[in-house]
């Protein structure tokens, strides 16, 4: 029994390796934050989009939001439309990264009776009455977007800033 046990640690640490070894992965030391109120009307995804390059963010990330839409569109899981919502929902998670060549965001919102629904952000998420959003940014890496062979998806590619 003990030795099927250890078998199986031996096979659960090989594993964890292979897939650790697959991680792609920088660490940095210091970071800006930026806090940021969008208001009534203002398109979400086209303003954190245009932040980005106004402020020339090439590895940031989202730490908070919250906030309220009016239009919701978003692109829900394995699907390759948009998908409308009527009605006003609450922010209540956007997670995701923001490069110059690209954001990738994640939002869920919720309705009021409670229900929630989450996917990609997309153009067309318009402001209700605010988004107050807490944006992390990092000089010392840099993200860009690669197609990926094995996903065919532009996919996170993560890189160390070479030191002048």
């Amino acid at each position: 029994m003990k030795i099927k046990f250890l078998y199986l640690l031996a096979l659960i640490a090989a594993f964890s390796f292979q897939i650790q070894a697959q991680v792609e992965q920088a660490s940095a030391k210091k970071m800006r934050i930026y806090a940021l109120r969008l208001r009534p009307n203002q398109d979400l995804r086209t303003e954190l989009e245009k932040f980005t390059k106004e402020n020339k963010i090439s590895a940031g990330f989202i730490i908070t939001a919250v906030g309220s839409l009016k239009e919701t569109k978003i692109r829900l899981a394995d699907k390759s439309e948009t998908t409308s919502f009527d009605g006003k929902f609450e922010i209540v998670s956007l997670v995701g990264t923001l490069a110059q060549d690209g954001v990738h965001l994640h939002i869920s919102l919720s309705d009021g009776t409670g229900r929630t629904i989450g996917g990609h952000l997309t153009e067309g998420c318009k402001i209700y009455t605010t988004a107050e959003i807490v944006i992390g940014v990092t000089d010392e890496i840099f993200f860009t977007r690669e197609t990926d062979s094995e996903t065919t998806y532009k996919e996170l590619k993560i890189r160390k800033k070479k030191k002048n």
